[in-house]
């Protein structure tokens, strides 16, 4: 592009610019339409699913509701207690009349079987057989081990039809059974009842005007084909059809996928009544077939707009470039020799104002800030014990710093903290700019013949302080009336407090990083001090004096209390009269990490015992220990308690509560159900579920709204009035099985509560 004028580049600019939209409006109108064309047809196959979806269930709902009806009939609850033979012609009529009944148009059932493997007989549509000698019974037994009692399967039509093969019987390959175990109010399953639906039938339902671009399949809750055009394809995985498996946990979804390397839409519903799944595939060449016309169009269409872009571009750039041409002929420039030079008019024109701006001073300013970023590297290296120290002394010159290491006789190494309280106005998010802030401070207050570049590290801000007086009384008056002038003006400026350590002095540049740590070691004591000190490292307790703790164990237990019974405000309480005790006692900064450390170790105990992980409670890449050992403040160690460890425990402790007292009261509801013709009491409750009987009255009243003795009386009234309108029982009879010892006590009762006597109540029920 260098050869070219600017005038060709500015051409060329505007047939790019003018180009681009054009493309971009092309573009986005054919993928728009192409987009809109494919989710109409998703949306359309969705609806279809849904329409398709919802006429199987209704069958398959009708179904079930009629065969439920038919299996807790009196007759087949009969049947299922005896052998049937030819002598009893009476009760196989009456059983054939109930099967009949449910092989109507609107359940489309093939056949409804019935088999008794106690009694060794199987009923169907073409007669009674014994079962033993059934071919295939051993193939329905197996159904008998199924954990569910009722479900929906696909099985060989050859398992119900095997007889009747030569005649004509089971034209479809497969059926959709539903199968349910016999009896049905019984715990010992001895029998199976099928209500076939051949897949032909079903299938029907798959066909549809909307469907004919589409292949419409049904899947069970395994992914095996159910339903399919292809009858070959039925009882098959997905993956005979060319789909690869799924999760199809999604209620509904569309997804392309790749089939005999053609591409296709694929959509599907997912039933909630039994989990099948209805599949609508479509090939994507159909759906992209009306968008293709419209891409045509629209071509043609950019195709015009962009001769017009061009023509346009070339005349306003002929424009646009007088005034280079002006200005190129008033600064001397011709375009033959901008040419030879391989550059353009603009960078012409640059060069020679560029040359008028090029100055020494701003050059030497660059290489002072280079300077100035490599000595502060420098120094946190020395710090960090990271340099030699027989070249400290020669780099500390080359960095400008000659006059302090000819002059300074006693030095020291100062470390700043900023003190974060409840009541500030700054968050810890804000720690950053507040030492930034406070590096500036202290570049201004200290001169800079006594320091040495101030360094931030580790959220903390170094100072190497020096002086040439050599006594050490006059060194020390000195850095302290330093420090506390310091400390005093960032704290008007800022508003923050801050902490201060000071190392020993030392007499050589070697020993920066001992000082360091001495300073460091020093800021520790605010675990004890607390906030806004100035510490001198020889002021920190040097002894190693046995640990002597009285180690708050009835606090501790009384924490563990609050916090097992979700009292939040007294276990916060109780917190901090335990934190107050360990800080009471005189001990070393690091001797209090081992009461914490206690306490942290018997919280995790405390937990495991109940059941529950570390990971419900710690949170980031560290671990509690790790977290606890950064804490600096008695205020950041209690919030880091309470917000971290207290609050998520409590929360844990309150669900398992309100589950506990569901679950029980569950459990009371189900004796009062199953013993109130006895003389429950709640004492007799409380035995059998080993509760004491006044917890379970509260627990019971919280969750029921009701008391014990209120909720017994109203299911015992409840059963009363049923026998009354359900049976002949007379009044004496119901009084007695509700525990009534004088029938005139439950008469007298009755009326208080529905306003007439039991006698009336029947009366006026039945009339």
């Amino acid at each position: 592009m260098r050869s070219l004028s600017y005038l060709s580049k500015l051409t060329i600019f505007g047939f790019l610019l003018s180009t681009l939209p054009v493309l971009f409006i092309g573009t986005f109108a054919y993928v728009t339409s192409s987009k809109e064309i494919k989710q109409n047809v998703n949306q359309s196959n969705l609806q279809l699913l849904m329409q398709i979806n919802s006429n199987v269930e209704q069958k398959l709902i009708t179904v079930n509701h009629t065969f439920n009806q038919v299996l807790n009939s009196t007759v087949l609850k009969k049947a299922m207690n005896q052998q049937l033979s030819a002598d009893q012609f009476m009760l196989y009529d009456d059983l054939r009349n109930e099967l009949r009944h449910m092989q109507s148009f609107d359940t489309k059932l093939e056949d409804v079987v019935l088999i008794n493997e106690r009694y060794n007989w199987m009923i169907k549509n073409s007669g009674l057989y014994p079962y033993e000698q059934y071919p295939y019974n051993e193939q329905l037994s197996e159904l008998l081990e199924s954990p569910e009692n009722s479900f929906w399967t696909l099985l060989p039509a050859e398992w119900f039809y095997s007889e009747e093969q030569g005649r004509g019987g089971a034209a479809c390959g497969n059926v959709i059974s539903l199968v349910k175990k016999l009896p049905a109010s019984g715990l010992d399953k001895h029998g199976l009842a099928f209500a076939n639906i051949t897949t032909c039938q079903l299938e029907q339902l798959l066909e549809s005007k909307d469907s004919q671009h589409s292949t419409m399949m049904v899947l069970d809750d395994q992914q095996r084909i159910l339903l399919h055009p292809n009858a070959a394809l039925i009882g098959k995985t997905v993956t005979a059809s060319g789909l690869s498996e799924q999760s199809w946990d999604k209620s509904s979804n569309q997804f392309q996928a790749t089939i005999d390397h053609k591409e296709y839409s694929v959509s599907y519903l997912r039933s909630e009544l039994n989990g099948w799944v209805y599949v609508s595939i479509t090939s994507m060449s159909s759906i992209m077939k009306h968008s293709n016309k419209i891409g045509l169009y629209t071509l043609y269409i950019c195709l015009i707009m962009l001769a017009l872009s061009m023509l346009i571009a070339w005349l306003v750039s002929r424009r646009m470039y007088s005034p280079i041409q002006l200005l190129l002929n008033q600064i001397g420039e011709r375009f033959t020799d901008i040419k030879a030079r391989k550059t353009d008019e603009f960078q012409a024109i640059g060069e020679r104002v560029h040359y008028l701006f090029q100055s020494k001073h701003k050059l030497e300013q660059e290489m002072s800030q280079h300077i100035q970023q490599v000595s502060i590297f420098y120094l946190m290296k020395a710090l960090q014990s990271s340099v030699k120290e027989q070249d400290m002394t020669v780099k500390l010159r080359q960095f400008g710093y000659g006059e302090q290491v000819d002059s300074w006789k006693s030095m020291a190494v100062i470390t700043m903290q900023i003190d974060f309280l409840e009541e500030s106005r700054y968050s810890k998010n804000d720690l950053d700019l507040l030492l930034f802030a406070a590096h500036n401070i202290i570049d201004e207050l200290i001169p800079s013949s006594q320091r040495l570049e101030s360094v931030i590290m580790d959220q903390t801000v170094i100072i190497i302080f020096g002086s040439s007086q050599s006594d050490a009384a006059l060194f020390h008056n000195e850095i302290y009336a330093v420090t506390e002038h310091l400390q005093q003006q960032i704290s008007a400026v800022l508003s923050v407090q801050t902490s201060l350590g000071l190392s020993l002095p030392f007499h050589s540049f070697s020993q920066i990083s001992t000082a360091y740590r001495e300073g460091l070691e020093a800021l520790k004591q605010r675990i004890k001090l607390g906030h806004g000190i100035i510490i001198q490292y020889e002021n920190v307790a040097a002894d190693k004096a046995n640990l002597q703790l009285n180690y708050p164990s009835h606090l501790e237990n009384e924490l563990f209390d609050a916090i097992k019974l979700s009292e939040q405000e007294h276990a916060y309480d109780l917190l901090k009269q335990l934190l107050q005790t360990v800080f009471s006692a005189e001990l070393l900064p690091h001797e209090y990490q081992i009461p914490l450390s206690r306490l942290l170790n018997n919280i995790i105990i405390m937990m495991q015992e109940s059941g529950i992980s570390v990971s419900h409670v710690c949170s980031g890449s560290s671990s509690l220990p790790e977290q606890l050992l950064r804490l600096q403040t008695k205020t950041e160690i209690e919030e880091w308690f309470r917000a971290s460890i207290m609050e998520p425990l409590i929360h844990i402790f309150k669900d398992r509560q309100e589950a506990q007292y569901h679950n029980i009261s569950e459990k009371i509801i189900d004796l009062v159900q199953h013993h109130y013709d006895t003389d429950l009491t709640l004492e007799e409750c409380a035995s059998r579920l080993h509760y004491n009987a006044n917890y379970l009255s509260s627990v019971f009243r919280k969750e029921t709204s009701h008391s014990f003795s209120e909720y017994l009386s109203m299911y015992r009234f409840k059963m009363a009035r049923q026998w009354l309108v359900e049976t002949d029982l007379p009044i004496k009879d119901i009084a007695a099985r509700l525990r009534y010892n004088n029938p005139q006590n439950f008469i007298r009762s009755f009326r208080k509560q529905e306003g007439i006597t039991p006698g009336q109540y029947r009366e006026k029920k039945r009339g």
